[in-house]
């Protein structure tokens, strides 16, 4: 993600609101270790079953 700048910001919250900016924000941020807890819970589920059989 690239950096954003500090005008851009102050005028993204003036013109969304806090509540969104920092809603999308967190969106962003926390999306690939979503990500990667998907795959990691498929792993797992995957490695059960080879132990069951």
């Amino acid at each position: 993600m690239d950096t954003i700048t500090l005008p851009v910001l102050i005028s993204a919250v003036g013109n969304f609101g806090f509540p969104v900016i920092l809603s999308l924000y967190l969106l962003i941020r926390f999306e690939k270790k979503i990500g990667d807890l998907t795959s990691a819970i498929q792993n797992l589920h995957e490695a059960t079953n080879k132990i069951e059989t």
